[in-house]
């Protein structure tokens, strides 16, 4: 099946150098029943997130519309807007590290009353919570006081720091409890049970778990890759806070054995999850490029930036920690005064850094693009 879009006339009046993003359309595909898309091809699969691509390819141009000609995009929150945001996120912060401060404390009682190995692999990952909590929460405040002596590029980069020292705690949880549960096992050790305690800790731990399965929703409605990190931890002792209660009651009545095998479970869980994270997040620090999708979009607004661009000689994006540097290269006719040429590249500068993804954008002015890489190569 051949794939494409379909350009349509431009419309009179419009200024024939400049892409207009109203010139494009994706072909009418008819609409397949609910029954036959689950069991679509592969090839049809694939067909589908194309169009889905290109599809969220077009609502990008109709964005750097709005920046080309606006200088700042429609739906971009004002000053105040910003202000009430930071102040909810940091509602949000305060209220999971008072929150795991109160659950820590149950289920503390919790594991001294069931003496279960998976209840308090769960405990103890609510210390680590805490623990983590006040790194993600110092790293927040830090980076909101800047410094432009100190650190001229601004501290965002703290972010993925916090979170790759989060997660690189939460992991070295995992191995603790892998052996201890596996000492248990070999020793054949088997806890003492109380009925009445048993009752407490059963209590105890779902409402603890019904609680965090709360905070991962509140904390899922926020952007800010923190407050992501704390929907994650919850989401996180949702599952392990209800495979340590279900262990544990099987180890009392069904199996002793259960018990450390389902913290063992925790620990494997552990230990995956945020060996992901710090994965992501290191590749974040060392400048992985943006998708292709990105720089498209970037590409738009650079050439429908002004009508005396000739050629985009470069355009790239990468992270540098939660956001992107943005670099280009844009030749200008030779003859044009340089003044002229430098309030271009400022402009296209400034409605780059409009972009919320876009941390810096870097503009270089040149006349040719005959010429070898200025740059030092990058090893």
């Amino acid at each position: 099946m051949e794939i494409h879009t379909e350009l349509l006339q431009s419309s009179e009046g419009a200024q024939p150098w400049k892409i207009n993003a109203g010139d494009f359309r994706l072909p009418e595909r008819p609409k397949e029943p609910l029954l036959a898309s689950l069991v679509l091809k592969s090839k049809e699969r694939k067909i589908a997130r194309y169009y889905k691509k290109q599809e969220k390819l077009l609502k990008d141009f109709n964005e750097m519309e709005s920046i080309s000609s606006a200088g700042f995009t429609a739906d971009a929150p004002t000053e105040d807007e910003l202000r009430k945001l930071a102040r909810s996120e940091r509602m949000a912060i305060n209220i999971s590290n008072f929150a795991n401060l109160i659950l820590f404390v149950a289920k503390v009682y919790a594991s001294v009353a069931s003496r279960s190995m998976a209840v308090i692999a769960s405990t103890l990952d609510s210390f680590l919570d805490l623990l983590s909590g006040l790194i993600l929460l110092v790293t927040s405040r830090a980076m909101s006081k800047p410094n432009q002596y100190s650190y001229p590029i601004g501290k965002k980069r703290m972010q993925p720091v916090g979170i790759i020292v989060f997660a690189s705690v939460m992991a070295t949880l995992g191995f603790q409890v892998i052996f201890e549960s596996g000492r248990q096992i070999l020793e054949q050790s088997q806890p003492n049970t109380d009925s009445v305690k048993e009752k407490w800790m059963i209590g105890i731990m779902v409402s603890v778990t019904a609680v965090k399965f709360i905070l991962m929703l509140y904390c899922r409605m926020y952007k800010n890759k923190i407050i992501k990190a704390y929907a994650q931890d919850h989401f996180f002792d949702v599952v392990t806070n209800s495979i340590g209660l279900i262990t544990a009651i099987l180890g009392i009545r069904v199996r002793w054995w259960i018990d450390p095998l389902g913290a063992i479970l925790i620990a494997i869980y552990t230990i995956s999850t945020w060996a992901k994270t710090v994965m992501e997040n290191v590749w974040s620090l060392i400048g992985q490029t943006a998708p292709p999708e990105y720089l498209t979009k970037l590409t738009y607004l650079i050439w429908n930036h002004h009508e005396d661009i000739k050629h985009i000689d470069t355009v790239r994006a990468y992270t540098f920690g939660s956001h992107y540097f943005v670099e280009v290269d844009i030749v200008l006719p030779g003859e044009m005064q340089l003044s002229q040429a430098h309030d271009i590249g400022e402009d296209l500068q400034v409605k780059l850094e409009q972009l919320p993804e876009v941390e810096r954008a870097f503009v270089h002015v040149d006349f040719e693009f005959t010429h070898r890489p200025e740059h030092k190569a990058m090893v």
